[in-house]
């Protein structure tokens, strides 16, 4: 897993609440087991036309969303079926850091445990953020996660919570394997103590 420990980026926004995870990875791109491409196909049926040409007014089609590691998303985001896809489409695309007032439980977790950090805003932080990036949508915001910031462009740092773990697995780039892993000859010198 990618290590993740600070990022400054533009933002790309998507102003649309109860995004399920059927939106962001339709199912039929879900008989793979396989990460790579999956960027492709995010949001397929929001950024493609039934021919497969782009949208043009679709967000991620638009050039400033080009390179944009962060998306700012409305209400409940990756509600809808368990699919560990659309963390790895978001991944795919670029995408490091999804802010919203709240995540679906299952995708929050799918998210953390593949190197996508979830940061969950207040109301009025989320809304100032949608009205920030439309008066400047090159705007960047820079979160540090040791510190749990989000910093504005304005310098204001916004608080966020994570739990202890999903930190520690994304500040040390390992998921829970990787972290259990760390502690090999701690576990074979118990196991060789208590045969």
């Amino acid at each position: 897993m990618a290590q993740f420990t600070s990022l400054t980026s533009r933002v790309a926004v998507l102003p649309v609440n109860d995004v399920d995870t059927d939106q962001i990875i339709p199912a039929r791109f879900l008989k793979t087991t396989d990460k790579a491409g999956l960027g492709a196909n995010l949001f397929a049926d929001w950024r493609y036309n039934a021919d497969g040409a782009p949208k043009a007014d679709f967000v991620l089609n638009r050039p400033q969303a080009q390179g944009a590691a962060i998306l700012l998303a409305g209400d409940n985001f990756g509600c809808g079926s368990s699919r560990e896809h659309a963390p790895w489409a978001l991944t795919g695309f670029g995408f490091r850091a999804v802010i919203s007032t709240s995540f679906a439980d299952i995708f929050r977790n799918n998210a953390l445990k593949n190197g996508l950090l979830p940061i969950v805003v207040d109301a009025a932080t989320h809304r100032n953020l949608f009205d920030l990036l439309e008066e400047v949508p090159d705007a960047e915001l820079s979160i540090d996660l040791a510190a749990q910031t989000v910093t504005l462009p304005t310098g204001q740092a916004v608080t966020f919570p994570i739990d202890g773990f999903s930190k520690a697995c994304l500040l040390n780039g390992v998921d829970e394997l990787g972290y259990l892993l760390n502690f090999e000859k701690e576990i074979t010198a118990y196991e060789a103590a208590h045969l």
